[in-house]
């Protein structure tokens, strides 16, 4: 289902009496303020998904332009399933012209071509090429928003919810920087073949040209993605991946007081990270990471309340009249995303949500009938394919078998839901009918009118595409 997330802010400080190898002083931090209210970050190693460092990483957030990171999720999922292509013609719609800056600035009834729309989404980060994409993608935003939220339930992302795909301000429109960091490794790891459009460092289109809002990408500290964002309500945001000596690091920073304050304490966060990887690579005992960091100051303080100097100023992406920092240093080469395999907790987390969270992939839970999954391949990713299961006798149409793809708390998105699956699979229920049936608070999305033979089959076909789905006997 879709979590709602209170905006209330919760701070919880975590005092870890630790002792590590660690043999050097710590080195003095750079000034710090712990008044920051919208701060949030994360650090987290790509291959493995261990944290290494975590303030208030659970604490409700508003994503500002890092929402575009799953616009382009979906896209990247689309363009592996044959559902598009990157040569496909986008006429932009009112509604897309419409968005505000910062934009491409193309006029309704304009055509772009996908690629280049998505390179204007991960460079330019334009809010109106974001909801072209939506609509070329999804048929409408508001459904492809729908798509969104449930691909982060997929993903473990329990803390996240989208309205729009372009990340402008809404209430309603919250994550936390360990989803975030999720949301990063999960591109890494399923679409490392598209990786590279977070790493554009400039773009050209119609003779003009356009500099990456990252201004780290240029910091030539093997910085290679991934994207920033900036509202008023959420401060600026970075969530940012690099590679040093083969090793990947993944840093979310939320809520900084400036682009180049929150670029700076990022880079911190990230040589500290970085240092424990070498550290242990050289055999030092360093079994919990967090106190490494507390050590050097990181434990409790926020980010550096004075923003830092750098060379140049480039355009932040939210069109509000605030600035991006880059750089003037030389660009890293940096190799490819390693292949990312799911910690256990990110297992645990998407295959089984908080009870007051539950997710789409809850249905066995949530059907109340007798219920089994077909067993499915090894997943690329956390809560792929189902696991078997069973559950208390369902209501379906007497004599006839359902297979149910989804159980939620809006109607809308079970609905919504319920025609993507169709759609993805005509084939399979051809001959089924297309049922929202309301159980308490609960809307369950089901196929019915199948023979068992028909619905094993389906769900067969579902699970081997990843999407999670039961059969349902009738009474």
């Amino acid at each position: 289902m879709i979590a709602f997330a209170r905006r209330g802010l919760s701070v919880l400080l975590a005092g870890l009496v630790l002792t590590i190898g660690a043999t050097t002083a710590p080195s003095a931090p750079v000034a710090q303020s712990s008044d920051n209210a919208r701060y949030a970050a994360i650090v987290v190693d790509a291959t493995s998904g261990e944290v290494l460092f975590a303030r208030r990483a659970d604490s409700p957030r508003y994503p500002a332009s890092i929402t575009k990171v799953m616009t382009l999720y979906l896209t990247f999922e689309a363009l592996a399933e044959g559902r598009a292509s990157l040569n496909d013609t986008i006429t932009v719609s009112p509604r897309a012209a419409s968005q505000p800056p910062s934009k491409l600035g193309l006029a309704a009834g304009q055509t772009i071509r996908l690629d280049d729309a998505m390179r204007a989404t991960a460079v330019r980060s334009a809010n109106d090429m974001a909801v072209a994409i939506a609509e070329h993608i999804g048929g409408s935003e508001a459904r492809f928003t729908a798509l969104m939220t449930l691909k982060a339930q997929e993903l473990g992302m329990s803390q996240t919810r989208y309205v729009n795909a372009n990340g402008l301000p809404d209430g309603r429109q919250l994550t936390s920087a360990r989803d975030l960091a999720i949301l990063a490794r999960a591109v890494m790891r399923d679409y490392p073949q598209y990786y590279s459009y977070f790493g554009l460092h400039d773009w050209s289109y119609n003779g003009r040209d356009y500099r990456n809002t990252n201004g780290l990408l240029a910091a030539g500290k093997g910085y290679d993605g991934i994207k920033t964002g900036f509202t008023n309500a959420s401060g600026y945001n970075l969530a940012a991946s690099a590679v040093q000596d083969g090793r990947r690091l993944i840093t979310v920073v939320l809520g900084g007081r400036s682009s180049a304050s929150r670029n700076a304490h990022l880079d911190e966060l990230m040589g500290v990270g970085f240092e424990v990887e070498r550290r242990r690579a050289g055999g030092e005992t360093i079994q919990v990471a967090q106190t490494f960091f507390e050590q050097r100051g990181f434990g409790v303080s926020a980010e550096p309340a004075a923003p830092v100097a750098y060379a140049s100023a480039g355009e932040e992406e939210t069109g509000v009249g605030s600035t991006e920092v880059t750089y003037t240093a030389a660009r890293a080469t940096t190799p490819p995303p390693p292949h990312v395999t799911p910690s256990p907790s990110e297992q645990r987390a998407a295959a089984t949500p908080p009870p007051s969270r539950p997710s789409p992939n809850l249905t066995a839970s949530l059907n109340g009938g007798t219920a089994a999954t077909a067993a499915a391949p090894a997943p690329r990713r956390p809560a792929a394919a189902p696991a078997r299961a069973a559950a208390t006798p369902a209501r379906a149409p007497a004599g006839r078998w359902a297979v149910q793809v989804g159980a939620f708390r809006d109607e809308a998105v079970a609905r919504n839901w319920l025609a993507e699956v169709n759609r993805r699979f005509r084939s399979q229920f051809a001959s089924a009918e297309r049922n929202v049936i309301t159980a308490g608070d609960w809307y369950r999305s089901r196929f019915t009118g199948l023979t068992q033979e028909a619905a094993t089959s389906a769900c067969e076909a579902l699970a081997e595409r990843r999407v999670t789905c039961i059969v349902v006997r009738p009474d």
